[in-house]
């Protein structure tokens, strides 16, 4: 008899032990929910649990502190960088002014009887600042690129946009003395992007690629809507073209640039959903984009 009894009372304990457990196991469970989704939204709501256990309410709250310390910083980190990028983007567009102001001067002194000497110095002048207003440019364009969030994509042949962008650059082509080699499939290739960033990303690349070249230049483009733009270009190293894509970084056989095309371009890029990388191999710098 004290047997059956000391089993029953065993077999209720361990009923209870495996309701506890589960009640723990339920609580646990919402405290992740209920973080993930903290985590994963912009909420200030805080995590709220169903259990009574005293461990789980104490996890909880814990939890909460720390919640409360992560959205203090985020919201400090968004209103700065929404600073700063208002920041950069005013003081880019005030420096307009003044550099527009400068290249009217010096359009007005190149009319003007000049000796050697100050005609020299006036060539110099005129090609820093014609540098410092293409930078200004730059960093107004990356400003604002990174300020505005949403694309509007609409269906594009990138055939169509690619033959027209490098239209565009004809001229400047012919000048160097770059004849381009295009092979575009027969089929258009549709994609549902930004028209706009479509453009800037194909001019960036290729005006880079007109920077860099050592007269050629290759653009293929396939049905699966990979775009790989080449050229030879003996004066750079595969340590630059790892960095090609940073902010500002500039190779030193390209002074003159700003540094920002091509970070534009993997901004863009990215922002319509696609892959932009560089690749150098045997002297020839390769940039690869799939859309």
């Amino acid at each position: 008899m004290f047997l059956w009894i000391l089993c029953g009372v065993l077999t209720i304990l361990v009923l209870l032990l495996v309701m506890k457990i589960l009640i723990l196991k339920k609580g646990i469970n919402d405290v992740c929910v209920s973080f993930r989704e903290h985590l994963s939204s912009d909420t200030n709501t805080l995590i709220s649990v169903s259990s009574g256990d005293r461990q789980i309410k104490k996890l909880a709250a814990e939890i909460n502190v720390q919640l409360r310390q992560l959205r203090k910083e985020r919201l400090r980190f968004q209103n700065g960088d929404r600073e700063l990028k208002e920041a950069v983007t005013n003081i880019s567009h005030d420096l307009r002014t003044p550099l527009t102001a400068i290249c009217g001067y010096l359009d007005l002194l190149k009319r003007e009887d000049k000796n050697e000497t100050a005609q020299r110095y006036l060539s110099q002048i005129e090609e820093r600042t014609d540098a410092m207003k293409s930078l200004t440019e730059e960093l107004f364009r990356y400003s604002v690129i990174r300020t505005e969030e949403d694309l509007i994509p609409e269906k594009l042949n990138l055939c169509r946009v690619l033959e027209d962008n490098l239209l565009s650059f004809y001229g400047v082509m012919q000048e160097k003395g770059i004849v381009p080699k295009i092979s575009l499939p027969e089929e258009p290739v549709w994609r549902m992007l930004d028209k706009a960033a479509l453009n800037r990303i194909f001019s960036n690349i290729v005006n880079n690629a007109v920077k860099y070249s050592d007269g050629d230049l290759t653009v293929d483009l396939t049905t699966e809507g990979t775009i790989t733009f080449s050229n030879k270009a003996k004066s750079l190293t595969s340590v630059e073209v790892g960095r090609l894509f940073d902010r500002f970084f500039t190779v030193e056989s390209g002074r003159s640039s700003t540094g920002l095309g091509l970070s534009i371009a993997k901004i863009l890029t990215e922002k319509s959903g696609g892959q932009i990388a560089a690749e150098y191999h045997e002297e020839r710098l390769y940039i690869k984009i799939q859309l």
